[in-house]
């Protein structure tokens, strides 16, 4: 039987995600396992290794089963030669050759890209972008990425740098990003983003506000607190999520006007806000986007959730090694 199953990893700095997966995206696995990043992140890919090879025995697989196995990964990552630098956050200060040691591990081919680019393959394969070829994918958590698909496959750009949606400015000399940018979308919606815009407006708000008092006691704040205080009426919060969603809808006008996908998705942690965050992101989004943008691409959530990194990973190896190629 010709093989007909396929390996999705989504590589994060606290845990690692893994499937098994059936081709047309139904997933017969999953699990995950703590991502060890002592002695500069060298246990990551054998723990990798070790896991996958033991959980297809005990889960009866055998390796003729699979097609291949596709990561998403943070860091940057030479698609070519299978290696990831810059990836901090796994203590990954120099390249890393995963490829090599993952195939020569486990005996499949394999095929790597950035987490964000795998997550967006992900909901454009069988999430809230299933049914269009051109989707842009928006992940907002403790940072802001992004995937860019055009015609069903990822657009890396010249140096891989394709899809840096967090780094999209949307306020002239605002906040400094880490990037050494300033005013960078990332500062402004992300989870520490939509912090930082909330003591800067508590710090000049007179009315009554229950994120204010927080503010004032010096009580620990996080976009979900705000979410959640902006939909129980308060005055404050409410205007920390409008200032928020005008800077992420200016962005997603702007990236509307360029790509004019089908769907532009929002997900991450703090796309849980739901329609507290997508109303006013899409009231936004209409204002700045070109107006047969706005009468084509929608603005949705992501569907997926946490199976969107390997569902991608899935994906990235469904197309490099799949029965097309």
């Amino acid at each position: 039987m010709a093989a007909n199953k396929l390996i999705g990893i989504d590589l994060g700095g606290t845990t690692t995600k893994m499937a098994f997966l059936t081709t047309d995206g139904q997933i017969l696995d999953k699990w995950q396992i703590d991502t060890d990043i002592s002695e500069n992140g060298s246990h990551i890919v054998p723990n990798i290794i070790k896991s996958i090879n033991e959980t297809m025995d005990n889960a009866n697989h055998v390796k003729s089963d699979f097609i291949g196995i596709g990561m998403g990964t943070p860091g940057t990552v030479n698609r070519e030669k299978g290696t990831v630098t810059g990836a901090y956050n796994l203590n990954w200060t120099t390249p890393q050759p995963i490829k090599e040691q993952i195939e020569k591990g486990i005996g499949l081919p394999f095929v790597a890209d950035n987490d964000a680019n795998a997550a967006s393959l992900g909901e454009s394969w069988r999430g809230a972008g299933s049914k269009e070829s051109d989707v842009v994918f928006v992940t907002l958590g403790t940072g802001v990425g992004g995937g860019v698909i055009v015609d069903g496959e990822l657009v890396h750009g010249i140096n891989g740098a394709a899809g840096e949606i967090g780094h999209i400015t949307v306020v002239q000399n605002g906040y400094l990003c880490t990037c050494g940018k300033r005013g960078c979308l990332e500062q402004y919606a992300s989870a520490t983003g939509i912090v930082h815009v909330a003591k800067d407006l508590a710090a000049t708000f007179t009315g009554t506000s229950r994120l204010k008092e927080l503010e004032d006691a010096r009580e620990e704040i996080t976009s979900k607190i705000i979410f959640y205080l902006a939909d129980n009426g308060d005055i404050l919060a409410n205007q920390v999520v409008d200032r928020v969603c005008s800077y992420l809808g200016l962005a997603l006008g702007n990236i509307g006007n360029i790509f004019n996908p089908g769907s532009i998705v929002i997900g991450g942690g703090v796309s849980n806000a739901g329609n507290t965050l997508l109303q006013p992101t899409t009231r936004y989004f209409q204002e700045n986007a070109f107006k047969p943008v706005r009468d084509s691409t929608r603005i949705r959530l992501a569907q997926l959730g946490n199976d969107a990194g390997v569902m991608g990973a899935a994906e990235l190896a469904e197309k490099a090694f799949g029965s097309n190629k």
